[in-house]
């Protein structure tokens, strides 16, 4: 079997979605199937890679991350050449696990099953988060999107007013062309029930093509414990929870409650301590830095805002026997079932973060092991990639 990835970008840029591609297309490989993948080549990077039945073909699509829909949107010179005719005729199917639905239309031309994997919202929702800043609550609209939700995201991103209003014109218009695209997909991918539920609500016209399966996981082993401090991943976003974080803390006023945040760019190591509060700042960990952070930490904090279909930050926290403190919403509840020392509490709602951090930070190192190990062992007798790539197999089986 030929699979054809079209995947903007790829492992190692991006985030859980890309890592997400970046396993699939491995594990594919791994099984005999042959992939080919085109993303888009940064500066450094070789024009073409190839190892076994995995090919890796990166073209310059674009400059850098920022405004990546929009940008492979206008690469017609992408979509009609001479190279892309070829791995379309090569291909038995089309697979797009992010944005690049304008591929869709094409693949049809040549009569090519397509495969759309979401791992967000982006059908439904322009700013693929399905939270509306506007009104500082998940998302209700069910089939028009508010343009005032979208001018205050961009304001929140301290964008200045022509670029509000630009990307409030962009966001509509190129969610409207993604609808339009993606109807004609043959199978859409949901990572959770919990998202599929969500779109299949708020566009009905696909819910007889979506399907669900649970994203590959990554192979990790347990860490131990050599610290008693906190660990959040999702630097100063107010959208992964950063704001409830920081009142719970303010709130506990109990500096002995240390807290390491990373994801930051472009910021050296910063401790921020007073009466109130006790956070150290990181930058954005490389996958090396991640065992040696591990170890300081007992736990994992994820209190996102937002209906996270299923979060890697979770899965990876979990498969390293931590414990894991997060929001109910989205595709968490889903994803942890069965793990005893996960403890969720109602999107943000930091007083009842305050109590189980205060609950956690309290456990003895024996009590954290039990816990973390209890976790991981239920983690994966519900998840495990074997099961993932019989199921995705089995779907593109049907469409050839």
């Amino acid at each position: 079997m030929n699979i054809l990835f079209l995947s903007e970008l790829f492992y190692p840029h991006g985030g859980g979605a890309e890592l997400a591609t970046y396993f699939y297309a491995k594990l594919l490989s791994e099984v005999g199937v042959n992939v080919v993948v085109i993303t888009n080549r940064f500066a450094g990077e070789q024009e073409c890679s190839k190892r076994k039945n995995l090919v890796v073909y990166r073209m310059p699509l674009f400059e850098n991350n920022t405004g990546v829909k929009y940008s492979i949107l206008r690469r017609f010179d992408i979509l009609f050449s001479s190279f892309m005719k070829k791995l379309m005729k090569w291909a038995d199917v089309i697979y797009i696990p992010r944005l690049w639905y304008s591929m869709i239309p094409v693949a049809k031309v040549f009569k090519k099953p397509v495969i759309v994997h979401v791992h967000d919202y982006t059908p439904v929702c322009p700013l693929a988060v399905l939270y509306d800043s506007s009104k500082r609550t998940v998302c209700e609209n069910k089939y028009i999107c508010s343009a005032r939700c979208i001018y205050q995201f961009e304001r929140n991103k301290n964008s200045n007013l022509t670029e509000s209003f630009f990307s409030v014109f962009l966001n509509l218009f190129a969610n409207r062309l993604f609808k339009i695209f993606i109807e004609q997909a043959d199978a859409i991918l949901c990572v959770s029930k919990a998202q599929r539920d969500i779109l299949s609500k708020r566009l009905p016209q696909i819910s007889h093509k979506t399907q669900v399966i649970y994203n590959p996981l990554p192979d990790l082993s347990p860490i131990d414990i050599n610290g008693d401090d906190f660990g959040y991943f999702g630097g100063l976003n107010l959208l992964k929870g950063f704001g409830v974080l920081y009142d719970a803390l303010a709130f506990l006023n109990d500096p002995t409650i240390k807290v390491h945040v990373t994801g930051l760019l472009h910021m050296a190591e910063k401790t921020m301590t007073s009466s109130h509060v006790n956070i150290i700042f990181h930058k954005k960990l490389e996958y090396d830095d991640q065992e040696g952070f591990y170890k300081r930490i007992r736990g994992v904090i994820f209190p996102t805002i937002v209906p996270e279909p299923l979060p890697y930050v979770t899965a990876e926290a979990i498969l390293r026997a931590k414990i894991v403190i997060a929001s109910r919403i989205g595709g968490i509840p889903e994803q942890v079932r069965g793990c005893k020392g996960v403890f969720l509490f109602e999107a943000g709602d930091h007083h009842a973060l305050a109590g189980i951090l205060r609950y956690v930070k309290d456990l003895d190192k024996e009590s954290l092991l039990d816990l973390g190990f209890q976790n991981r062992e239920a983690f994966i007798k519900n998840f495990n990639n074997e099961a993932t790539i019989n199921e995705f197999l089995d779907i593109t089986s049907h469409l050839i």
